[in-house]
């Protein structure tokens, strides 16, 4: 066993410090509390909010400066809080266009209390921000802990507009390249995947390009980095794509289905294994 001992101690030596997981976790909370859920009638104050944030730019300097250098530290804290305005409306945008698409939700404030896949949308334009200040290991880190709570995977590579909504959510997949138009729904199951390609093929685009005003239902695949779905279109459940479909189609998979008189009920087959 020492051998094994030594083993372990060398990869730890030859490993980068990283902060605890739980640390990031937090952080990310905190700032969904503070952007999204009315939990404390304290939020209900410009002082108070105004000393939450210095709080978390605390918290993120910390972070920050484990996955970047400590020359870039400040200013990567400072592009990051100088885009959360703007992070805010367009996560606030999905809500409402979760809420207006989704008859089962009953209020805005149900959608952002409780709905998974705000939540992943809305970490989503956190770690697309990270991503894009070149802090991708942080990035993927954020966007990992939103897979872990809602089951819901969205690479902050990915290229998402406006009024993004996503329905029940869960096993949903979005791509490293994939780019996604406005006013977009999907639905549970969903992946927006890529073809088999080559390690050294990792730059290319690889995922597919979904349009404006698309909707895709649930459990539908599509495949590829050529592969493009022409706006308003409507991708039905099930289906299986690997090719560019022109505006305004409609898609669906073909199932059939057979009905049969069940009366007088058939003898059971019996068997033993």
């Amino acid at each position: 066993m020492n051998s094994f001992y030594q083993e372990i101690a060398k990869q730890h030596h030859d490993l980068v410090i990283l902060p605890e997981k739980k640390l990031i976790h937090q952080f990310i909370d905190d700032l969904f509390v503070i952007l999204f859920s009315n939990t404390s009638k304290s939020l209900e104050s410009e002082a108070t909010i105004k000393y939450k944030f210095n709080q978390l730019e605390k918290q993120f300097d910390e972070l920050v400066l484990d996955f970047s250098p400590k020359s870039d530290q400040k200013q990567q804290t400072k592009n990051f809080f100088e885009a959360i305005p703007k992070l805010h409306k367009k996560a606030l945008n999905d809500a409402v266009t979760i809420f207006t698409k989704d008859p089962a939700a009953k209020s805005l404030e149900e959608v952002l209390y409780s709905y998974p896949g705000f939540f992943a949308i809305a970490v989503y334009r956190f770690s697309h921000q990270l991503w894009e200040q070149d802090l991708k290991l942080l990035a993927r880190t954020i966007s990992e802990y939103a897979h872990i709570k809602t089951s819901i995977e969205i690479h902050p590579g990915a290229q998402i507009g406006k009024d993004f909504a996503i329905d029940h959510g869960t096993g949903i997949v979005i791509g490293e390249t994939t780019i996604i138009g406005d006013n977009v729904q999907i639905y549970q199951g969903v992946t927006l995947g890529a073809l088999s390609v080559k390690k050294d093929e990792a730059f290319i685009k690889r995922h597919p390009t979904i349009e404006d005003n698309v909707i895709i239902y649930a459990n539908s695949t599509i495949l590829g980095g050529q592969t493009t779905i022409g706006k308003d279109s409507i991708i039905g459940g099930n289906v299986w794509l690997t090719y560019t479909i022109p505006s305004n189609s409609v898609v669906y998979h073909k199932n059939e289905i057979k009905i049969r008189d069940n009366n007088p009920f058939p003898a059971p087959i019996f068997y033993s294994i």
